[in-house]
């Protein structure tokens, strides 16, 4: 079996996850990994599809669905780990000022510190007037949560509000 990643972007409506994955069931494809949510009035989709058949071959069995509801479609080849899955052990959360650059500020800072970052979500909230920046973040810390304090320091100093909890993984 090999494996496609499928990109599915567009204005939000009902019906997005039934017709997709109702094509691919039809022409026996597998689902595998995926990540499906609404940001700003559009839906995205990213998919792990496993097949027996050429990338382009999926591209156009979902291209007339994905025409008709008015959707852009992105389809690679990838190799697929479905099983590789990485255990966070911190969880960051931010809020700041709505402003350019603060997400590239952030996530440098935690690079630079050894962070892996496995999953991202923000969100922008407080008011028109008064925006606030909101990122939850969940990785591996590869050098700890002190290195990761200690790159974030300067930007705590710029008033944005930083907050590191370890996840404990080995509760129970």
């Amino acid at each position: 079996m090999q494996w496609t990643m499928v990109t599915v972007i567009g204005n939000d409506r009902p019906g997005i996850v039934a017709r997709v994955s109702a094509v691919l069931f039809e022409h026996g494809c597998n689902l595998g990994e995926a990540s499906m949510m609404r940001l700003g009035g559009n839906f995205t989709i990213m998919l792990m599809v496993g097949h027996d058949r050429p990338a382009a071959e999926i591209e156009a069995l979902l291209a007339p669905v994905t025409d008709a509801l008015g959707l852009r479609l992105h389809v690679d080849a990838i190799d697929g780990h479905l099983h590789d899955h990485r255990v966070p052990d911190v969880r960051i959360t931010v809020f700041g000022a709505d402003r350019a650059g603060i997400v590239a500020q952030v996530t440098g800072a935690l690079a630079a510190a050894g962070l892996n970052i496995l999953d991202l979500e923000s969100d922008v909230g407080g008011s028109d007037q008064a925006p606030i920046y909101v990122m939850h973040i969940e990785g591996s810390a590869s050098q700890g949560i002190e290195a990761l304090q200690q790159a974030l320091a300067g930007l705590t100093d710029a008033g944005i509000d930083i907050r590191i909890q370890p996840i404990e993984t080995l509760i129970g």
